[in-house]
């Protein structure tokens, strides 16, 4: 059988993580929504989404599909279920097609279809802060779902752990003269990851492959630092994006920063109002600002997007995709995509420049900035004009 995972109703709202990738390569537990499924279904997935993110993400299509909404995190029952779909069969939950089945080149006519009702729990990503809100459980779930049946490399004895039994560490992975707790949730440590000395820990926790953890940092539950990203200072229930930095002291806290951003020294996000109130977030939906419901809720900064040193963060502050924020004071909580400035007013960070640094940032950690990640993000920019309107 063949899976497509497609980007659903939550695209949108998914933004800016979305602009530059599909929902199904967002990162929330220990791993991708996409690896998640093709662990679970032993295959490899494509995918279905924006246009001109399909020449890095293209669709394979053959002669029997199953069709699968990324939004969706799988779980045993749900696999079960969708592998188990034939023809003209689907299945939905509340009323939204999670899975279905169809043959090359069929037009999807759900009138047609026998429709299953799924009713069992699924954990899913409709809005931004949903990515660092249910972290926690993704991190507990992708746990059981890598380390089940497997044994972890020894814990050096320089550190000290409590609950050990919960702590996994991947060959190659190095750390030394560290506190962790892992009685309340799970800490996972990838290949060739490092903690440095003084760190302290508390699971639930990831650290994917070759991140590293800079000395004396503390992290708290429901906290993921992406692959070859390096964190230090204080975080809390945050998801980083592989790539990224945030390599000094400084707070942030219920955020999401997306791949190649990097916070500048003594960088601090604030995560709740002075008034308690709960935090509204900037939504490209409806081009104005959404009510989370949540009380703690702080940056969301898209792909290639950085700020400078002692830069500080409104509660509830969404930024574009390569956006670049420096000087003092607050600046304002929405700054879109190519905007260069702080609270002293922007202009527009034209993509020759924003362009040239992408390039020398990849190739520091050995990536090419290709000529597709050139036409994503050349589209990012046309998409995102109206919101300049008004810079220089």
């Amino acid at each position: 059988m063949n899976y497509i995972l497609f980007d659903g109703p939550a695209r949108k709202a998914l933004l800016p993580f979305t602009y530059t990738r599909p929902v199904a390569d967002i990162r929330i537990g220990i791993i991708t929504i996409r690896e998640k499924w093709e662990k679970y279904l032993g295959y490899t997935t494509s995918t279905v989404t924006e246009d001109y993110l399909s020449d890095k993400y293209p669709m394979v299509e053959l002669e029997d599909n199953i069709m699968i909404c990324a939004s969706y995190l799988p779980t045993e029952k749900l696999v079960k279920a969708i592998t188990g779909l034939q023809e003209n069969q689907a299945i939905f939950i509340n009323d939204e097609p999670v899975a279905f089945y169809v043959k090359e080149g069929q037009e999807v006519d759900f009138d047609t279809y026998t429709i299953q009702e799924f009713e069992e729990e699924v954990l899913t990503v409709q809005h931004t802060w949903d990515i660092f809100s249910k972290n926690e459980q993704a991190i507990n779930d992708d746990f059981t779902l890598l380390t089940q049946g497997r044994t972890s490399a020894p814990i050096p004895k320089s550190n000290q752990v409590i609950a050990p039994e919960n702590v996994f560490i991947e060959e190659g992975a190095k750390l030394e003269f560290t506190i962790l707790n892992a009685s309340n949730g799970p800490i996972y440590i990838g290949k060739n990851a490092e903690i440095m000395e003084g760190s302290m820990i508390r699971g639930a926790f990831a650290l994917c492959d070759h991140a590293t953890i800079k000395m004396g940092a503390k992290i708290y539950s429901g906290t993921t630092v992406g692959p070859y990203s390096k964190v230090g200072g204080e975080v809390n229930n945050s998801v980083i994006f592989g790539y990224s930095n945030k390599g000094h002291d400084g707070f942030i806290g219920n955020s999401v920063l997306g791949e190649w951003c990097n916070l500048g020294a003594d960088t601090n996000t604030s995560n709740l109002k002075n008034n308690y109130a709960p935090v509204r977030l900037w939504s490209y939906e409806t081009e104005g600002f959404a009510k989370t419901g949540l009380q703690f809720c702080g940056l969301m900064m898209g792909d290639h997007s950085k700020c400078g040193i002692n830069t500080m963060f409104n509660t509830g502050t969404v930024i574009g995709v390569n956006a670049n924020v420096f000087g003092g004071g607050f600046p304002r909580n929405f700054i879109p995509s190519y905007s260069w400035g702080g609270s002293g007013g922007f202009t527009t960070y034209i993509t020759k420049k924003a362009f040239e640094v992408a390039k020398v940032v990849m190739s520091r950690r050995n990536q090419e900035f290709s000529e597709e990640d050139k036409k994503i993000l050349e589209q990012v920019f046309e998409d995102t004009q109206s919101w300049r309107k008004g810079y220089e």
